[in-house]
């Protein structure tokens, strides 16, 4: 990041906080809606230069010269809304679904209201300042580095006693405040009723009502921000827990921002913030806080955790007794609460899950069925005449529509063969996020993760996979064991489908009855299941851990939200995935032209096509699939409309091209999270595996289906 010359104080200077904050370290502009129906824009776009100092776009939107940008950290328990409120307040989507750590990365972007604008931060989810976990502390520190100058804390009814611990945690920090209700209207039908206003009156801050996925209350929360201010209540820990703060508080330098929370965190132990402090602020002063510390919890005898956690406990019980009121309804909620209890039953939630297994397999398979003859019709066949109509020379003939041409292979396998399977798919998706039913379904596979060494957090982990692996593997950084990390990590990447895969696999084995789809997938099954148990046998056990997942009520799916997220989710396919369907296209025509790809295919003939009994054009196939794996799903599904496949070697495609090496994005991320050592182990793992019990079911079909 260069230096700069700041137009409000003229200093040139890396620019960090205040008003020389550099524009490109926080800024993401907010996406226009293609469609009024999917979303308004909930401002004016703002667009800064990356050059620019953020002042600039102060400048820009005709505010004050010299208007200070205020930073509002969104902050909360899993599954309260806060993604929601996010793109509420700034019009930039961000995929919201109905259970918890969707968001695993801090999001920014600005909002503008009257005369001020404000960075706007979403954070993943947060239980308490006093970190447990490695994702946690990405959220505290940025509270303890950037100082949001307000905190907006968004509530579920459902965790109210959880979310006010993390209200006591945030008002000792002493910085404005802002309390977000959140889907008050399902904790009404429930029977559970919070009183706003006292409750108000209690911490003394602002608290605002929202059914943020209606994107009620939107402006009601922006004017609490506007108005936004620090709260006077504060839990009284006892004379001597105070007495034994000042005392720490005093060992701190004078200049440290929230004192008060970090001495408490301190005599507490807690597991990070020394490391942090001492990174900061150097090891002569946590060694001088260390004394204080040591003194602290020999006056006290070591009680100090029992004691404030009492205090803690005792101020939360008193203000749910005063706003906190609970009734018994005779409603219609009762079925949803049945139903999501046999979602998760170990025998009754089998047939729901091939219910919607259902729905999504006849969904898929329709969907490609009917998009192909318009397709081809309207936008492939007129394309191939009119370029063939040309003339062009046989080389550029070839690079554009040819076996490997940026048309055929590229674009129209990107946009025509995969994306309306993908739509239909992120569609059907979309409304089992909604529901609710993810988080049962975790729960109802715990039971089986449990046998292969792993437990509570990591099981979410894994059924994320399904939606995107990357993704999936950017959630284990939180987990503490290296042996659940590994297994975890390992069974993500391995044989789970991502979202995208799946949908075109689906479409691919519908070609074929739903005989094949369950002998492809039952081996992916026994697969993903068998490399747990030889992975839990041969690594050594650490300690345990032990994980309570929240389950968000069952609910019915908003059509309108589901069919944003899935715009979205279409424009995020066509921005990714669409360039790696062209460049995949010009590698493989240029490697055709060079001779490289009739090498290739001569090399691994007798791999191919003898042990796994596939065609030599596959070699292509698995070339792409190391770059997108449905650019290589997508032309499978060609070759078997076009005959290439039979039944047998459409199923041996399927399980080998999910399981042989995740996509290179995943590889990257897993490099991140577990070091390059452990990347190549597992990379050299994937295509051992794969292609051995590849081979396997193809030996073994032959012999069932033609012995």
């Amino acid at each position: 990041m260069g230096k700069i010359e700041c137009k409000v104080c003229g200093k040139q200077q890396q620019c960090q906080a205040g008003h020389d904050y550099m524009a490109d370290k926080v800024i993401k502009r907010p996406r226009k809606s293609f469609f009024n129906f999917f979303k308004k824009p909930a401002q004016k776009p703002l667009k800064p230069s990356s050059k620019e100092c953020i002042q600039d776009v102060v400048t820009q939107n005709g505010l004050p010269k010299g208007t200070l940008v205020k930073k509002v950290a969104l902050v909360g328990l899993p599954n309260t809304g806060k993604s929601q409120i996010f793109s509420n307040l700034t019009g930039e989507y961000t995929i919201v679904a109905n259970y918890p750590r969707t968001t695993i990365e801090v999001k920014r972007t600005l909002m503008k209201y009257k005369d001020q604008l404000y960075e706007i931060i979403d954070t993943p989810s947060l239980h308490s300042l006093y970190i447990h976990s490695e994702e946690e502390v990405v959220v505290r520190n940025l509270i303890l580095e950037e100082k949001p100058d307000i905190i907006v804390q968004c509530i579920d009814a459902f965790q109210d006693k959880q979310s006010l611990l993390l209200t006591a945690d945030l008002l000792e920090l002493e910085t404005p405040i802002v309390i977000v209700l959140n889907a008050i209207d399902e904790s009404t039908r429930r029977g559970i009723v919070i009183n706003s206003k006292e409750l108000e009156t209690l911490l003394g801050v602002t608290v605002v009502e929202s059914i943020a996925i209606r994107g009620m209350g939107k402006e009601d929360i922006k004017l609490a921000i506007s108005k936004a201010k620090k709260s006077k209540a504060r839990i009284n820990y006892g004379f001597k827990i105070e007495s034994a703060l000042l005392e720490v508080m005093s060992s701190l330098p004078f200049e440290m921002p929230f004192k008060f929370k970090k001495a408490l965190l301190l005599i507490l132990m807690d597991p990070f913030l020394e490391a942090y402090l001492e990174k900061k602020h150097g090891k002569e002063m946590v060694d001088k806080a260390r004394i204080e510390i040591g003194k602290a919890r020999r006056q006290l005898k070591d009680r100090i955790q029992q004691d404030v956690h009492t205090k803690r406990h005792e101020w939360v019980e008193d203000i749910c007794s005063k706003v906190v009121t609970k009734q018994k309804m005779v409603t219609e909620l009762p079925f949803s609460n049945h139903f999501a209890q046999a979602c998760r039953h170990p025998i009754w939630g089998i047939p729901i899950l091939m219910g919607f297994l259902a729905i999504v397999y006849f969904s898929v398979t329709n969907s490609s069925q009917l998009t192909d003859k318009p397709l081809n019709y309207f936008l492939i066949d007129p394309t191939l005449r009119w370029i063939t109509s040309i003339h062009l020379p046989v080389f550029w003939n070839d690079f554009l529509i040819g076996n490997h041409g940026v048309l055929t292979l590229g674009v129209f396998n990107a946009v025509c063969t995969v994306l309306p399977i993908l739509s239909v798919f992120f569609f059907v998706y979309g409304l089992f996020e909604d529901s609710g039913y993810i988080t049962n379904f975790s729960v109802l596979t715990k039971r089986i993760f449990e046998k292969v060494g792993v437990t509570g957090q990591a099981i979410t982990s894994i059924v994320l996979g399904f939606g995107c692996k990357t993704m999936a593997t950017l959630t284990t950084k939180g987990l503490t064991s290296y042996k659940e990390k590994f297994i975890t990590n390992f069974l993500i990447l391995f044989a789970i489908p991502c979202s995208v895969q799946l949908s075109i696999n689906i479409a691919i084995l519908g070609k074929f009855g739903v005989v094949a789809l369950l002998i492809a997938f039952g081996t992916l099954g026994l697969l993903e299941v068998g490399a747990g148990l030889t992975l839990n046998l041969f690594i050594k056990d650490e300690k345990k851990n032990y994980f309570i997942q929240q389950l968000p009520p069952m609910r019915f799916p908003s059509i309108k939200g589901v069919a944003i997220k899935t715009y979205y989710r279409i424009i995020w396919f066509l921005k990714e995935a669409l360039p790696i369907f062209v460049i995949s296209a010009v590698g493989l025509f240029a490697a055709e032209h060079i001779g490289l790809l009739k090498i290739m295919r001569q090399a691994l003939n007798p791999l191919m096509v003898g042990w796994l009994g596939l065609p030599s054009d596959m070699t292509e196939i698995f070339i792409l699939a190391f770059a997108r794996r449905e650019a290589a799903a997508g032309v499978i599904y060609k070759m078997v409309e076009n005959g290439g496949l039979n039944y047998i070697q459409s199923i041996v495609a399927v399980v080998i091209t999910t399981t042989f090496y995740p996509c290179f994005a995943s590889v990257i991320t897993l490099s991140k999270e577990m070091g390059i050592k452990t990347a190549v182990i597992m990379s050299i793992m994937f295509l051992t595996v794969s292609f051995t019990m590849a081979g396997l079911l193809h030996w073994a079909l032959v012999f069932v289906f033609r012995g």
